[in-house]
């Protein structure tokens, strides 16, 4: 040893020298020779020689280890850099392809990927490869203890091997095996990916050339696996509190905006009430519902009626929407037009319709919803005043037919409901044959408040009181109101008019029995007075108004005769008396046939075209009678 020389000769120093110098320089292994042959051919003596040829050994011996301290300084340096790189990068995906490709840089082999652990599906999947050409490649998964990559996820350790398809260590299968040919592998290392003790993966490292895996390349790549990990896991994490973070602003948001949506709902809510508590009614209610909505309005009764409407034109209540939005106690769209029904507990009292509106947002949907709360109170509000209203308007039209108190006492509680019985009045008794009579007597009272007038039920007919000097014609149109409001045929005899209320009992008599005659005569449906029943209203008038019946049966003639100094109507009784021979009334009349013939064409442009109709031959015939009666004989 160098150690055990303490008197070189002469030619030993110089080599020793050289050998330093080699060292120093990172010659290469087959320099350290050349000392050895210089002194050689000095002349060096055998111990000089054996003593040269230990101290190149040694030197080499040295090379080695100084170069294997350079190796694994330069690994300790690329760990720490991919250590330093992978905490760097924040997305998952780049934190899996730096891994791959550092490990090929490390290790120097043709390939290297990442396989990731599938809990769920109990296998492991590639994920990211570098230096892979074959696609079927890229996408084989292996299932716990398949192949090596499935045997090394399945027990936790490294595994390593020359030329795989000749290793029968492991389970071969057609897909990896296919996949590992199509790729060309031969030398493959797979170390686990471990966080804690759980597996998450395997990285590996494969040449297309058979090789082995030195324990350090393996320690290296385990080493780089262990960094791999930490940082896939980190990745992991910061992308989960990325998507909790989004999912945390996104609950923020919704919340932001339910706040607002109930914020404004209640707003709305309060303003609704507000304007129905001091006294506004469903038209009210409609316009600032459509105004807060920036649509259309109409709000129907529980029976159809349509009781309000801002900023929409007339539309008949959606009854399947109605049954929807009452069944889900939501609102519900109807071919663009949103429907809410309003509801009292199970009780439907009605219906709130939105148009313009096909879009409705979460908001605006509550807030409408929200409307049908307050339209429900509008409602019952209504239905309360309505019934208190209509009971005492019922009780004093009662009493009123009744003759019951007295006159005056009478017309001082109806001037407190805003009816002036001073004013000719009519009335009128409403019957139909098929809608109910509530809804008859509620479609009555909204007719008779409208016409400052009273309704109720009297002997089980809807009775209605109200202003009129003409009950035939208000009678019709009254019977036309009522039929479109109940949805049925409303029949209404009439009878008037009447002053005080001394006088309506009789009237109501009288209107009751018109009823009865239009009812009898198929006239349901239809609306008249006594006096528009010809002879039959004669013969049911309590003061039959003989004259008046005569007048509208045979004025144009009278007044004819009257102006002309004629005497056309005792051509006609002269005819109707000779059963309408034209040969006998001329006899009768004393004048040519002729005669008679444009007598009778001049009472047809009078009497009008029909005037010879059984029917109407009967009234006129009867009004001869009459006159005949009233005015004595006629020469």
């Amino acid at each position: 040893m160098l150690t055990g020389v303490t008197r070189p000769a002469q030619h030993s120093t110089p080599a020793l020298r050289l050998l330093l110098d080699l060292l120093a320089q990172g010659a290469a292994a087959e320099e350290f020779d050349r000392p050895a042959a210089d002194a050689r051919q000095a002349g060096a003596s055998a111990a000089e020689l054996a003593e040269i040829t230990e101290a190149a050994a040694v030197a080499l011996r040295i090379r080695r280890t100084l170069g294997q301290h350079r190796v694994r300084e330069a690994q300790l340096t690329a760990l720490f850099d991919t250590a330093s790189d992978l905490a760097a990068l924040r997305d998952l995906d780049a934190v899996l392809r730096a891994i791959v490709h550092r490990a090929k840089l490390l290790l120097g082999t043709d390939v290297t990927y990442l396989s990731l652990n599938d809990d769920a599906a109990g296998d492991t999947y590639m994920r990211v490869t570098d230096g892979s050409v074959a696609e079927a490649f890229q996408r084989v998964r292996l299932g716990m203890g398949e192949g090596l990559g499935g045997l090394v996820a399945q027990t936790a350790r490294p595994y390593a091997t020359g030329d795989y398809q000749a290793d029968t260590r492991f389970h071969h299968t057609t897909t990896i095996d296919s996949a590992v040919l199509d790729e060309g592998l031969r030398a493959i290392l797979g170390v686990p990916l471990r966080l804690g003790a759980r597996i998450i993966g395997v990285l590996y490292a494969a040449d297309r050339s058979p090789r082995e895996f030195t324990a350090t390349e393996v320690a290296l790549l385990s080493s780089l696996a262990d960094h791999a990990a930490i940082a896939i896991d980190g990745a992991r994490l910061l992308e989960e509190t990325r998507a909790a973070l989004v999912d945390l602003n996104a609950a923020s948001e919704t919340i932001r905006t339910h706040s607002e949506a109930m914020r404004r709902a209640e707003e709305a809510h309060d303003q609704l009430t507000d304007l129905v508590l001091q006294g506004g009614g469903a038209d009210d209610v409609a316009a600032a519902l459509a105004d807060i909505l920036d649509g259309g309005i109409l709000i129907h009764d529980a029976d159809g009626a349509e009781l309000a409407r801002a900023r929409a034109e007339p539309l008949p209540q959606p009854i399947p929407a109605v049954s929807a939005s009452r069944a889900r106690g939501r609102a519900v769209p109807l071919d663009g037009t949103w429907v809410c029904a309003v509801l009292a507990g199970p009780e439907l009292l009605g219906s709130i319709a939105l148009t313009g509106r096909a879009g409705l947002a979460d908001a605006d949907r509550l807030l409408f919803e929200r409307a049908g709360v307050v339209t429900a109170l509008l409602m019952l509000l209504r239905r309360s005043v309505a019934e208190t209203e209509d009971r005492v308007r019922g009780e004093l039209l009662g009493d009123l037919l009744a003759r019951t108190g007295d006159p005056g006492t009478l017309a001082a509680r109806a001037r407190r409901l805003g009816v002036n019985l001073n004013r000719r009045h009519s009335v009128f008794v409403a019957h139909s044959e098929v809608a109910p009579r509530h809804r008859l007597l509620a479609a009555s009272a909204r007719s008779a408040q409208a016409l400052n007038g009273l309704a109720g039920l009297h002997h089980d007919h809807v009775v209605l009181v109200a202003p009129s000097d003409a009950p035939g014609p208000s009678a019709q149109t009254l019977a036309a109101e009522l039929g479109q409001a109940v949805g049925f045929p409303v029949t209404v005899g009439a009878a008037g008019p009447a002053t005080g209320p001394a006088e309506l009992p009789d009237a109501h008599r009288e209107a009751d029995r018109c009823l009865s005659a239009l009812r009898a005569l198929g006239r349901t449906g239809s609306g008249g007075a006594v006096a528009d029943l010809g002879f039959i209203g004669v013969l049911l008038g309590d003061q039959a108004d003989l004259g008046g019946y005569v007048r509208r049966t045979l004025g144009p003639v009278l007044d004819y005769d009257s102006r002309r100094g004629t005497d056309l109507v005792t051509t006609l009784d002269a005819y109707f008396a000779e059963g309408a021979s034209l040969t006998r009334t001329k006899t009768l009349l004393h004048v040519h046939v002729n005669t008679v013939v444009q007598r009778l064409e001049r009472i047809g442009r009078l009497l009008g075209p029909d005037w010879n109709a059984p029917a109407r031959t009967l009234e006129i015939q009867l009004a001869l009678r009459l006159h005949r009666l009233t005015q004595g004989p006629r020469p």
